[in-house]
């Protein structure tokens, strides 16, 4: 059966777009994976209408009941191939194949961890002492000692970021070297940003710190904020032709459509800022901008 449209991933910006969908009767199937890095975070307190502050599962978990209040046929599997056709797309899971008229890629990005094991870091994620968003959770840190986990341009400007909350910040660089620039070097200096070489030995998080430790010291903080950057998953989109950026980032214009006609695209796979009222705007966005192109290809009519 051809479906209007398939999206792909569940995360805040798949989810928001599908009950748009669902909204304008237009017949939609959501692949999720259940990889949304949404998941993983334990309060958020950036979203509006949530004066105690929502956890990423709690979130997510309301959305997919809104749903249920629509036909949305949400299927819980991973898409490995995506393939245009004279009129639309086939989308291939691990349990057979679909066709759609348009397709909503939200499939986001994966964080790229510190040197620990899994299970210690997803338990340190869950208590604050590992955070990857200053700009989700900046203020809960204030006036706490932290560090930057990277090196070079990243871990400058992260460091920067994180010095307008808290005196009481330091780089750890993962290798030996911090390949900062000399300008960089002195910015630092001149806020008191704390330097310390690597290689990183261990990160052990504690009950209410987390400790990094190094060849030559170790440090007890508050927190740990990883630049370490992330990987787009955009696979799908290169997989089709849609352009995407040097960072692998899908390429849209003002209502999210890539270079690809009836491909769309929205949340962290697209260039933007990594927040979850970011992806629902975009989501709601792309959704509408769908309904249109369809009703412009064949009128919408009950």
């Amino acid at each position: 059966m051809m479906r209007d449209c398939i999206i792909i991933g569940g995360g805040p910006a798949g989810l928001t777009a599908a009950v748009y969908l669902a909204r304008y009767h237009l017949s939609t199937t959501v692949f999720d994976d259940h990889c949304s890095r949404a998941a993983t975070i334990p309060i958020s307190h950036n979203l509006a209408g949530f004066p105690e502050g929502i956890s990423g599962r709690e979130l997510l978990a309301r959305m997919r009941t809104q749903l249920q209040r629509y036909k949305v046929e949400i299927r819980s599997e991973s898409v490995s191939q995506l393939q245009q056709e004279h009129d639309g797309f086939h989308v291939v899971s691990s349990h057979g194949g679909l066709r759609a008229r348009t397709v909503l890629l939200a499939t986001g990005v994966t964080d790229r961890k510190p040197p620990m094991l899994a299970e210690r870091h997803d338990e340190a994620v869950a208590r604050g002492l590992i955070r990857y968003c200053p700009v989700c959770d900046g203020f809960e840190i204030t006036d706490k000692p932290v560090a930057v986990i990277g090196c070079g341009s990243r871990a400058f400007a992260e460091a920067l970021f994180l010095r307008s909350y808290t005196t009481h910040v330091t780089i750890i660089t993962p290798q030996e070297e911090h390949e900062l620039s000399e300008i960089e070097l002195n910015r630092l200096r001149d806020l008191r940003i704390g330097l310390q070489k690597g290689p990183i030995k261990s990160i052990d998080p504690e009950r209410d710190t987390i400790t990094v430790a190094t060849a030559s010291s170790i440090g007890v903080f508050s927190s740990i904020y990883p630049a370490l950057g992330s990987d787009v998953r955009s696979e799908l989109a290169a997989m089709v032709g849609a352009e995407l950026s040097e960072n692998g980032c899908a390429i849209v214009d003002s209502h999210q459509r890539s270079s690809l006609p009836g491909l769309y695209a929205a949340g962290d796979v697209v260039i933007g800022l990594d927040q979850i009222g970011t992806a629902m705007g975009q989501a709601g966005i792309a959704a509408t901008a769908i309904r249109n192109d369809l009703n412009e290809a064949s009128p919408l009519a009950r």
